[in-house]
């Protein structure tokens, strides 16, 4: 999955999971960008009496690189914190909770947003930025506070009209931002039975090593939510003088952007009074940028080192990159189909530009998401293109469309297949003409297309979650 349940450690923590990473010019306010990261995968409507909620003890965050150095120049940090209104019943809701200040909704959530600026805002709250002497110019303010979360879908007699509870908990900041906290649909799609089954992809199983008739995909997450962090802030606010790019092939209309979410370095619990806390700099323990990296790129053994680096330290993961498992592996579970990708030996340079670096000027007619030399997992997007407003490809660049992933990533884009058919050889051609990609590389997919009800055409994007009552189990 797009970076669900990636590593061993982070799977026991889901309110710290990073699940997925989205970042494009906003198709309604093209003078926006939409930021979102999701937390808390794999949530089954029916999730009473507990409902999800993001973690009070967690500090989640959202990165952007404007100068290319790996390192964030500018953060978004926001923390949560959970009050109950009655301690002594256990129903998270005592009747219908109709608006965010309802009597009726026991357990809610609040929380604040904090913008970071500095040459490396990654110190900030870090044990070395705790020492005066050592303390980073870095500049922080709040741009909001006791912000409201949402309450969780529960059902139609306890969340009656969802859609305007989640429209009351978009809170309107002061100069354009936008901000959002809260569950919703998951928009991520995917195969996830046939991907691990040794990729047998359901369109083509009668070409698998262990083949079988061919079937349509099954979409593993359509009956589930996740937790939505949404950000949406003029473009003005995310370069390095304020401007706003227009020239789509200048290194200065491009960022990087990726999530993180971190927690105390010490954790503590007094068995005798039931509490917990916490003390210490903050610890990274989950990140993500391009979708599914750590998922398919980077071996089990080293999973969990990825979650707790920076995209400027990714250079060790860059032989992974050059040599994808799942490349060696597709002319062996697909026999005789990929031919010319199984006597591919060369390092991937493609990949590298797709995920670590971006595509420089000159390699696609028109298009460059390029930020330097410096290896980093980010999501890069290029601020000077505008969304496609009308049909766009969920294949993104591979499909025509230069506003989708690689460039940034939108709530629709189709990632699994974009980078199985990369994987596969189909954009090798670019960086070596000599290179004739196999047929089935630019024909790969899981046989799924996003369904309509996940989405929404404004901020959040992501469509209101599904309700506990209603949602079959599968």
């Amino acid at each position: 999955m797009s970076s669900h349940r990636e590593a061993p450690e982070i799977s026991k923590d889901p309110v710290a999971d990073n699940a997925d990473v989205y970042a494009f010019v906003s198709p309604d306010r093209p003078d926006t960008v939409t930021l979102i990261s999701n937390f808390v995968p794999l949530q089954a409507p029916p999730g009473g009496p507990n409902f999800f909620e993001f973690g009070d003890d967690v500090l989640y965050s959202i990165y952007i690189d404007n100068n290319g150095d790996g390192r964030p120049e500018i953060s978004y940090l926001f923390r949560f914190s959970t009050r109950l209104r009655n301690r002594n019943t256990f129903l998270y809701n005592t009747g219908p909770v109709t608006s965010l200040g309802s009597p009726n909704w026991n357990k809610r959530q609040f929380y604040s947003v904090t913008r970071v600026d500095g040459h490396d805002t990654t110190a900030y709250g870090t044990a070395h930025a705790a020492h005066q002497h050592h303390r980073p110019k870095l500049h922080a303010r709040v741009l909001g506070s006791n912000l409201a979360c949402p309450p969780c879908n529960v059902g139609p007699r306890s969340t009656p009209n969802y859609p305007a509870l989640g429209e009351a908990a978009v809170h309107t900041l002061a100069n354009g931002v936008k901000v959002f906290a809260g569950q919703r649909t998951d928009g991520f799609y995917v195969d996830l039975g046939a991907i691990f089954d040794l990729a047998d992809l359901r369109p083509f199983q009668h070409l698998h090593l262990i083949p079988s008739a061919d079937a349509a995909g099954v979409d593993a997450t359509k009956t589930l939510n996740i937790h939505t962090i949404a950000l949406q802030v003029p473009i003005s606010h995310l370069t390095p003088h304020g401007s706003v790019p227009k020239n789509a092939g200048s290194s200065s209309s491009v960022i990087g952007v990726w999530s993180a979410a971190s927690r105390r370095k010490v954790r503590m619990i007094d068995k005798a009074n039931d509490e917990r806390s916490q003390s210490g700099p903050w610890v990274q323990v989950s990140r993500l940028g391009n979708p599914l990296f750590n998922e398919v790129i980077v071996p089990l053994g080293r999973k969990d080192k990825w979650n707790t680096l920076y995209p400027a330290q990714d250079k060790v993961f860059l032989k992974n990159v050059q040599h994808p498992e799942v490349a060696k592996l597709l002319p062996v579970l697909y026999p005789n189909v990929f031919p010319n990708l199984a006597g591919l030996t060369k390092p991937r340079g493609d990949l590298v530009a797709i995920l670590l670096t971006g595509l420089p000027n000159g390699v696609v007619p028109g298009f460059q998401n390029y930020t330097g030399k410096v290896p980093a997992d980010q999501l890069r997007l290029n601020l000077a293109i505008p969304p496609t407003t009308s049909n766009p490809s969920r294949y993104g660049l591979l499909g025509g469309d230069v506003a989708g992933f690689p460039n940034g990533r939108r709530v629709f884009d189709d990632v699994v297949s974009i980078e199985l058919r990369a994987i596969a050889g189909a954009t090798y051609g670019l960086v070596d003409k000599t290179f004739k990609p196999d047929a089935a590389a630019g024909l790969l997919t899981e046989g799924l297309a996003p369904a309509a009800n996940r989405y929404q055409a404004t901020f959040p994007y992501l469509a209101p979650p599904l309700d506990g009552f209603d949602t079959p189990s599968s």
